[in-house]
């Protein structure tokens, strides 16, 4: 038997994909469990169809001593080898029965990150995304670091993709529209991580999550495509009714007029069945469908629609909420004519839109308000002025 602390450089070496996320999916993990370095080393073997040749270089022991191991002909107690075997490996160290410094709080961190995860969302939806932002940050750059350094315990995968989505989410309300692309980012970097859990339901809430941020910076197209994807692995009625609205809005923005009227009426159906939420509620469904009304060349549908009155709240509507409904309902009462009634809900959204520091809904009006009223504009100026020197102090 021979084994050296130098490293070979012409070992083979596992993909940087196998070394990150192999160890996450649930059969590695149920190999893991056993904590037998057989199992794990004949595990990881297959996987990078690796021989036991090479599984020797790449940990610096000889085929005897791998296939020693395997046969349960040799045991390996010495904890600097263990833990130089978990290293090369990209293991947490505590598998192989080696505690490791760096995991001694890995139960609280999973508790702390997961009600962080949830306080945040919290925080989002009563309009304080920018306080969701600063927690967020810290818990992803903290489990990104632990994930590259090659610890893939399911419970600290699945916070990752979490704080992640959450954290894209958040950005996508605080940031202005030439900045959005940051928000898909960090919403698309969690996609990887889901996909190793092949949950439907998990996957449902990473593309619906990520689609939607696709759709506010621009890129609609691949937003219907990762919206239409999560719609249809949706496990059940309530999943999917949480991406119709989306769907819907992505629709919209396409101009894809049959589809956006699929997404809406199915959306309204499941109304009647389904638990309402911030999202799922008449007066999310009133404001999605003047927008794309309108989106889709329909702008007398929209106006007859606005002159009906407005459906009853039946839940707590996130404070932005407001703010999209009193900018959708503005600009239909401007195209209808009513420029006195389209000053006032402007007027009134800028306020709510400074308040909750929103620039890309300042953005909106400013659009929204046109050349057709300059007051409406220069206020909505004034305060995108503001808050952007805000973000950039």
């Amino acid at each position: 038997m021979t084994h050296s602390g130098e490293t070979n450089e012409d070992a083979p070496r596992p993909s940087p994909r196998h070394a990150a996320w192999r160890w996450a999916t649930p059969e590695a993990q149920a190999v893991l469990a056993t904590h037998d370095l057989a199992a794990i080393l004949r595990f990881h073997r297959r996987v990078h169809s690796q021989s036991q040749t090479e599984t020797g270089a790449l940990i610096g022991y000889d085929k005897t001593y791998i296939s020693a191991i395997e046969l349960g002909k040799r045991r390996l107690t010495d904890l600097d080898s263990l833990r130089h075997i978990a290293a090369q490996l990209s293991l947490p160290a505590h598998v192989l029965g080696v505690t490791d410094p760096a995991d001694t709080d890995f139960r609280a961190l999973v508790q702390f990150g997961q009600s962080t995860v949830r306080l945040a969302e919290i925080a989002r939806q009563a309009g304080h995304a920018s306080e969701a932002v600063a927690e967020l940050w810290p818990l992803v750059a903290r489990l990104e670091a632990r994930t590259r350094d090659g610890h893939t315990e399911r419970e600290a995968l699945r916070l990752l993709a979490a704080a992640q989505l959450g954290l894209g989410t958040a950005l996508g309300n605080v940031l202005p529209e030439e900045r959005l692309s940051t928000a898909a980012h960090w919403t698309a970097k969690s996609l990887p991580v889901v996909s190793f859990f092949d949950e439907p339901g998990l996957t449902t809430t990473a593309l619906r999550m990520h689609g939607n941020e696709l759709r506010k910076a621009g890129l609609t197209g691949a937003a219907v495509s990762r919206l239409v994807r999560a719609a249809s692995v949706a496990p059940d009625r309530t999943a999917r009714a949480a991406v119709l609205p989306l769907l819907a809005r992505a629709a919209g923005a396409l101009g894809n007029a049959s589809l956006f009227d699929r997404a809406v009426g199915e959306a309204k159906a499941l109304l009647d069945v389904v638990e309402h939420t911030s999202l799922v509620n008449p007066v999310a469904l009133y404001e999605i469908e003047l927008r794309g009304l309108i989106s889709t060349g329909r702008t007398r549908v929209a106006i007859g629609r606005a002159e009906q009155n407005a459906p009853a709240a039946t839940t707590n509507v996130a404070p932005q909420w407001r703010v999209i409904e009193l900018i959708t309902t503005g600009r239909v009462r401007l195209l209808a004519g009513d420029n006195r009634g389209a000053t006032e809900l402007f007027h009134s959204a800028t306020r709510e839109a400074r308040a909750q520091r929103l620039p890309h809904q300042l953005q909106r009006i400013l659009r929204a308000a046109g050349e057709a009223l300059p007051a409406v504009r220069s206020t909505a100026d004034d305060v995108l002025t503001q808050l952007r020197a805000e973000m950039a102090a």
